[in-house]
């Protein structure tokens, strides 16, 4: 029997057999300006010639999973010929949804993996459960670890007690990568250039130019200086998918501080916006959503526990999802809870080499377990008992 491990997420699918690599595929499907009838899904984007103006469609809406048709469309191809050549009758699926996701799409997805692809046997698993296992397989001395996991539509922040969750200290806020991108849209469109309609090419001017910073204040005042002596501003290049297939950051010698560039190319220039979008994750307030920033919504999770195992929290906080690629982000993190954290505990805070990956890697962990078999619902199970053996097996 083999098992394929899916972390669906909103934004990636990670999808790879439990004995092979992952493959980090866009879970959606596009629609380019260019050949308007023509639907692209996943990873079919790299055909695209002109990706300006590209019009997703996603399967996921506010992090949970409404647009079955999308979302059967991407696994179609997926489990197809074209990439992983699933063989139903052979395999077994491990595949994470959100926390509290709801009982319908619970329903669906069970109908789905069962009665349309007849998968053999299907766990069902939080993201955050994974990647709580994968981080007590490195750690075997551990206990606890409280995993923070920042997406494309949400942050959790999910204890893990002996991978069991605590779901009375679960927390999330609303602020993901989606979020961020579509906040830089706007505040380009609103200074520079109208790109309201350029998700795609601003998403990749967020992932190549933004950093955390690690005292606002500071580096807000170094990006009013003028000329020389400003080291926030950069000049970003955007693609014209003619020559330039792909944006970039100008060097820093070839930046024409004063007047125009002579070339063709048009350009970005970009100073507090390189750190004032991921700000909005420590402070949510600055764009009008009220709610915790993450430093301090871990704090009170963590302070939501019993008393004797928050130090164990506090010295195991796990950072998984895109956004903690940002440059600073884990340092930021790190001095924020120390500072709100009693000066006894020790607080460490650990951002995995692919934080992208790191739940897909606990799920191929977990289906090298011998107790995987009494984690599964198998097909039989599922055809004598309908949802019901499902809601009792799988802790969502």
């Amino acid at each position: 029997m083999t098992t394929l491990v899916l972390d669906n997420g909103a934004y990636n699918a990670k999808i790879g057999y439990s004995h092979e690599n992952v493959s980090v595929i866009p879970n959606c499907q596009f629609r380019s300006k260019t050949a308007r009838l023509k639907t692209f899904t996943a990873n079919q984007i790299d055909e695209i010639k002109d990706p300006s103006g590209l019009f997703y469609i996603l399967p996921f809406q506010k992090g949970y999973l409404v647009n079955w048709d999308v979302q059967r469309q991407v696994w179609d191809y997926l489990f197809g010929k074209e990439m992983y050549q699933v063989d139903f009758l052979d395999t077994n699926i491990i595949i994470t949804e959100p926390y509290f996701n709801f009982t319908s799409i619970q329903e669906s997805m069970n109908e789905i993996l069962f009665e349309e692809y007849q998968f053999q046997a299907v766990l069902r698993v939080n993201a955050g459960a994974l990647s709580a296992h994968r981080y007590f397989r490195d750690n075997p001395s551990e206990l606890c670890c409280i995993i923070v996991d920042s997406g494309y539509s949400f942050t959790h922040i999910v204890p893990y007690c002996r991978s069991k969750k605590k779901k009375e200290a679960i927390i999330r806020i609303n602020v993901g990568g989606k979020l961020l991108t579509n906040h830089l849209k706007e505040i380009i469109s609103y200074r520079q250039l109208h790109v309201m309609d350029e998700t795609h090419v601003i998403n990749q001017v967020k992932e190549d130019v933004c950093y955390v910073s690690q005292d606002f204040y500071k580096d807000m005042d170094i990006a009013k200086l003028k000329g020389e002596e400003n080291t926030v501003m950069i000049d970003y290049v955007l693609p014209d998918f003619s020559t330039i297939k792909k944006g970039f950051c100008k060097p820093r010698e070839e930046m024409v501080l004063s007047g125009k560039y002579k070339s063709g190319e048009q350009i970005l220039r970009l100073a507090n916006e390189r750190f004032a979008v991921p700000e909005i994750l420590f402070n949510p307030s600055d764009i009008g959503i009220q709610e915790m920033g993450i430093p301090e919504a871990i704090v009170y999770s963590i302070q939501n526990l019993p008393e004797e195992m928050q130090p164990h929290f506090f010295k195991n906080i796990v950072l998984t999802g895109g956004n903690s690629l940002f440059p600073g982000f884990r340092d930021r993190v790190y001095s924020e809870v120390r500072c709100l954290t009693p000066t006894d505990y020790d607080v460490s805070v650990v951002l995995p080499e692919n934080p992208i990956t790191y739940a897909w890697e606990g799920g191929k962990l977990i289906s090298e377990n011998d107790d995987f078999e009494d984690m599964v619902v198998t097909r039989e199970d599922y055809e004598e008992n309908g949802h019901s053996v499902c809601e009792e097996k799988f802790d969502i």
